[in-house]
């Protein structure tokens, strides 16, 4: 067995403030390896998540890094578990009076914080004013994890590219959902990702052949509650944070498109993004959400209207954008 790696004084207080937010980590590995912890930002909703706060320790620098794979933001993570940027390290470096305090990215250096311009989606993340859900203690597991539903991803040949599989495990005091994705060999399912297309792609290319207006939901259960409504609805694999340019290539030249978001700091993030891959692509982009509960489900299972959907405020783009060139075309997959 090898002896663990040395860990200085701001890795403990680092990790011991995360444990006691968000409980420990999955898997531990050694200080000077990235350990995944619950992000306390944007997985403290009492949901299942897989861990996306890194936590590394550096004995060159005697500094503890902390890095959410979703791009949170460093300090407002440390925040939320009663730290500081300074804390990250064993003990501050002297500084250089010549050297400016910025660093360029982050606004910050040696834990003095620059003053900088919110980004839209900052602006309406702080307009919302999320409140701080503690996960659950749903208690041990009482059984194994049963597959609730099957999400088939197909081109627009209507050949099958893979599936996300909705588990259900339940445990002593309720049930924790996980999801898992496969890729179709033609003979059988192999677990792991597959290629980046939305769902419902026969769906999207009705809607650019006639007109109708799409929605981008950030699960499959919201566009079968958009589907039940008469809607043309869609979303990629995997959630919050997987939405990529190469998905958006397939909206092009859509006449309307509305960006649902979920009524949280992930997705509103994902909306964001969603909405900045289609400008210029599309006629028209929206983002709205629900005017009850969290998502799109929940609006319309509470009785609302399409038409009630809220506008996010600083991420709503209410006025046709123009249309830019297509640089690449979509590409497109036969077997």
């Amino acid at each position: 067995m090898q002896p663990q790696q040395p860990q200085g004084h701001s890795y403990q207080v680092v990790t011991d403030a995360l444990i006691r937010r968000v409980g420990p980590p999955p898997h531990p590995r050694d200080p000077m390896q990235w350990t995944n912890y619950l992000c306390p930002v944007h997985e403290a909703d009492g949901q299942h998540h897989n861990p996306s706060l890194g936590v590394r320790y550096d004995p060159r620098e005697g500094k503890t890094w902390v890095r959410c794979w979703a791009h949170c933001n460093d300090e407002e993570v440390l925040e939320r578990i009663g730290l500081r940027v300074r804390d990250l390290w064993d003990r501050l470096p002297e500084r250089d009076p010549n050297q400016q305090r910025s660093n360029g990215i982050h606004g910050q250096r040696y834990g003095v914080a620059e003053r900088r311009a919110l980004t839209p989606v900052e602006r309406a993340i702080a307009a919302a004013r999320f409140p701080i859900l503690n996960k659950p203690d749903l208690g041990a597991q009482t059984g194994p994890a049963e597959n609730v539903d099957t999400y088939v991803y197909r081109w627009h040949t209507d050949q099958i590219e893979g599936a996300v599989f909705r588990m259900r495990t339940p445990h002593e005091h309720g049930y924790a959902k996980s999801f898992w994705q496969a890729r179709w060999t033609g003979t059988e399912w192999a677990k792991g990702g597959f290629a980046p297309i939305p769902w419902k792609l026969t769906d999207i290319r009705e809607a650019l052949d006639t007109g109708r207006e799409i929605f981008v939901c950030e699960g499959e259960k919201d566009v079968q509650a958009a589907n039940r409504a008469g809607l043309i609805a869609t979303c990629n694999a995997m959630g919050a944070g997987s939405w990529t340019p190469e998905h958006a290539k397939w909206l092009r030249g859509a006449a309307r498109v509305i960006v649902v978001a979920d009524r949280d700091r992930p997705g509103y993030q994902h909306a964001a993004k969603v909405a900045d891959t289609l400008i210029g692509t599309v006629g028209e982009v929206r983002v709205m959400q629900a005017r009850v509960g969290k998502d799109l489900a929940d609006h319309f299972a509470a009785g609302h209207r399409t038409e009630e959907l809220e506008p996010v405020k600083h991420l709503d783009r209410p006025h046709p954008q123009r249309f830019r060139e297509p640089t690449t075309r979509v590409r497109t997959r036969n077997r």
